[in-house]
């Protein structure tokens, strides 16, 4: 008895048990079950210089990110594929890199670089006086005439004032001239000099092997800080060489570039103040603990050492 009423317990347990949910599991078309599917970790696509012109937008990539790349003015692109806003791009869109047939290349210029030759002409001098009387000929008027042409070729001249000589000035010494700021450059900072992006070693400069910035060799986590106002349009790790890369849009078309980061402070979007720390400096895709600065306008890379302020 008590062992058919144990074997009943253990029935009855049982049947409690089987409302629980089985566990769902693949099978293969033999009826064998398979190991669930693990879906790989997705990387950031690099954006390299195109090779024929077009550019695929991926997940990550922005209108300024493509034309730095590229080296091209981001509103170039825009302009070329009919874009009304460099924000909008979408993920597949292929992007044209170069000009359509028959487009009128043009870039906009500031004041400073407008040259004398075109600028427009001073309004043409308008005669509202008349500046001779016609007479009718006669005697009367021929000899009027001919006394005021006799009288005019016998006044003696006017004597012509002789200036005061004025005393030497003593001797004031010249004062060396402070190198210009472009103007331009001077409205992206506000206070007419950029700031130096990180305390450290300058080890690259501008041209030196290819160079298209400047490199500084610091301490891992150095604050890196915006060299002026402006606003973030690129952070992330998508451009091949650059590792954790931001860049920063300023007045005046300018871009900063700041790559190599170890971890990035702020996001695309955000609005930055000059000398605000938007990054730590790492050895991202570098072969040294350093952060590579560049300056761009028009897509053209400047020499950063011409806009930051000296060093002693």
């Amino acid at each position: 008895m008590r062992t058919a009423a144990l074997v009943l317990a253990m029935l009855g347990l049982a049947g409690c048990a089987s409302n629980a949910p089985a566990p769902v599991v693949e099978r293969n078309p033999t009826g064998a079950p398979t190991a669930a599917k693990v879906e790989a970790p997705r990387t950031t696509p690099q954006i390299a210089a195109s090779t024929n012109g077009l550019h695929t937008v991926q997940r990550g990539d922005t209108l300024y990110a493509i034309a730095f790349a590229n080296g091209l003015d981001y509103r170039e692109i825009a302009n070329w594929n009919q874009l009304e806003s460099p924000d909008l791009i979408q993920v597949g869109q292929v992007l044209r890199l170069t000009p359509p047939p028959g487009a009128v290349e043009t870039m906009p210029l500031d004041d400073e670089d407008v040259e004398e030759s075109v600028r427009p002409l001073a309004e043409p001098v308008v005669l509202r006086e008349p500046q001779a009387v016609l007479l009718a000929y006669s005697d009367a008027n021929w000899a009027k005439l001919s006394a005021a042409q006799a009288a005019a070729a016998v006044a003696p001249p006017e004597p012509k004032a002789v200036p005061k000589a004025e005393p030497p000035a003593a001797a004031v010494p010249p004062v060396p001239a402070a190198a210009p700021v472009p103007a331009a450059a001077a409205n992206a900072s506000g206070n007419g000099a950029w700031l130096w992006p990180a305390d450290g070693t300058l080890a690259g400069r501008f041209g030196a092997a290819g160079g298209k910035g400047i490199d500084i060799v610091g301490s891992r986590n150095t604050p890196v800080k915006a060299v002026a106002p402006g606003k973030v349009v690129y952070s992330g790790s998508g451009l091949r060489g650059y590792g954790r890369l931001l860049i920063i849009k300023h007045a005046g078309e300018y871009l900063s570039a700041y790559a190599h980061n170890e971890s990035i402070l702020v996001k695309e979007g955000d609005t930055v103040a000059a000398g605000q720390k938007i990054a730590l400096m790492g050895d991202s895709d570098a072969d040294r603990v350093k952060l590579h600065f560049e300056i761009r306008r028009y897509g053209k890379p400047l020499d950063p050492l011409d806009y930051l302020p000296g060093r002693s």
